[in-house]
């Protein structure tokens, strides 16, 4: 698909601001944590880290328990959040430098969330982490539909929360932090801040609000990328405690815990606090009722912050964490508020993911989704007609990684994982008996099995500059 074809495609698919639900567009706010695990907010059971405005989102709304992110590892997840595709057919398919042949870079003809609402009438912005495309590629994001951006363009400069610069659209944007560049990231701003004065993640939430502010009046999409929790890769190296950033520690200051255990809590605690700053500000402006407020983690956690690993269960009871398929690479929380549609205190169990919040926005405003997506609108669930909501009777995954491969769940229930190792057997798992994935039952049922093993292997696309995992 060429830039004119996709072009003219938009204008037929995307006529608004007429709507489904009516003149009144609602606004959209769509936060997206970066490492966030499964079970890191108090709404999800989280009983050490303070969560107070996302457990309050989750009471006034909606719930999910069986949620996925499109991928274990950053930019291919949020490919598949921003084009409505699974893994193996979206553009970005793992993590990858972005000079790397077009790895990491959205191209023109890919039509992404902001581009369908932006057609429908909405402004748009991306703030905080993009990932998906530098200066002079066809995937920054002002070509991919959002008005306006600030923040890191390249996931690696994004590891450091005391950044010399950030981009504001395509110009950058001098900051009075000293970093001394580690490793490749070098080439991006990445490194390890040696002065620090401004904090990346406060300037995200003044850049928040003040999109609200001037955009409060007419229906608004704002995609909060905060790079919060991520660690610091480069600052790790150093000493694990350095790679959670944050620039006090707040109420852990006196806890009896590891020094990483207290930032990493820190880090959260004040994302939650600068997300309670946008909902002031929207009730500020009387908007509240009239906007949709998404939260969700872009993959499992990251658990080089503290020792032992598993200090905050990060991802309970799930096994697994960023940069595998095990449940808890994948399955994040999602929560929902949207008054007087959504049910406050609901919880919903039906399986969902990253690639189904294009044809929901896109049910939101009123264009239809755009062809060829791996994408169920969601509105009949939040909205409390789960009979409407066209289930996923597969969903699919790939990453590659020395232990892992392809990866298919049939039903919400069973699971099957293809290791790159070994590439003959299918694991399969029954996550209604077995949520932790402990016991392989692939030899019990073997009609499962071939059923799952079929799909899997029928379903990637090709793709010129990322290889199937078991090609590699």
């Amino acid at each position: 698909m060429n830039f004119s074809f996709k072009v003219a495609l938009l204008s037929l698919l995307l006529v608004g601001p007429i709507t489904a639900l009516g003149a009144n567009l609602p606004n959209i706010i769509l936060i997206v944590a970066d490492d966030l695990g499964y079970a890191e907010i108090g709404a999800y059971g989280q009983e050490l880290i303070k969560t107070p405005t996302l457990d309050r989102l989750a009471d006034e709304g909606m719930r999910f328990t069986q949620f996925y992110s499109g991928a274990p590892v950053c930019a291919s997840s949020r490919s598949v959040l921003m084009t409505g595709q699974h893994s193996g057919h979206t553009r970005v398919r793992g993590n990858s430098f972005p000079e790397d042949n077009g790895k990491q870079e959205l191209f023109p003809e890919d039509i992404t969330l902001a581009e369908v609402l932006k057609k429908a009438g909405y402004s748009t912005a991306a703030i905080g982490k993009w990932g998906l495309g530098m200066n002079g590629t066809g995937g920054h994001p002002n070509r991919q539909g959002f008005d306006y951006f600030f923040g890191y363009l390249s996931q690696h400069h994004a590891h450091n929360y005391w950044p010399t610069f950030l981009f504001r659209n395509e110009d950058t944007v001098g900051l009075p932090n000293v970093v001394t560049p580690m490793g490749n990231g070098h080439l991006y701003g990445a490194g390890v801040a040696i002065e620090k004065n401004v904090y990346a993640p406060d300037l995200f939430r003044d850049e928040a609000l003040d999109f609200i502010d001037r955009n409060h009046d007419r229906p608004f999409f704002l995609f909060f990328a905060t790079n919060v929790p991520h660690a610091n890769n480069e600052a790790t190296k150093i000493r694990r405690a350095d790679g959670a950033e944050v620039p006090e520690l707040g109420e852990y200051k006196d806890r009896e815990w590891m020094l990483g255990a207290k930032r990493h809590a820190a880090m959260i605690t004040r994302m939650d606090s600068d997300i309670g700053d946008m909902l002031e500000r929207l009730e500020q402006h009387g908007v509240a009722d009239n906007t949709i407020v998404m939260f969700t983690s872009d993959n499992g956690p990251h658990v080089d912050h503290a020792e032992p690993m598993d200090f905050f269960s990060p991802a309970a009871p799930l096994q697994g964490w960023k940069m595998n398929l095990w449940e808890g690479g994948i399955r994040v929380p999602l929560v929902v508020r949207w008054p007087g549609k959504v049910e406050a205190g609901s919880v919903e169990e039906t399986p969902a993911y990253f690639g189904d919040i294009m044809a929901t926005f896109a049910g939101i405003s009123g264009p239809a989704t755009p062809p060829d997506t791996d994408s169920s609108d969601m509105l009949p669930l939040l909205t409390g007609e789960p009979g409407r909501f066209e289930s996923h009777d597969f969903l699919y995954w790939e990453f590659r990684g020395k232990d892992t491969g392809l990866v298919g769940l049939m039903e919400g229930r069973w699971k099957g994982i293809i290791r790159t190792a070994n590439p003959e057997h299918l694991e399969l798992y029954d996550l209604d008996a077995d949520i932790a994935e402990a016991r392989d039952v692939s030899a019990e049922h073997p009609e499962i099995v071939k059923v799952l093993r079929e799909y899997i292997l029928s379903e990637r696309s090709h793709s010129e500059i990322w290889k199937s995992p078991l090609e590699e």
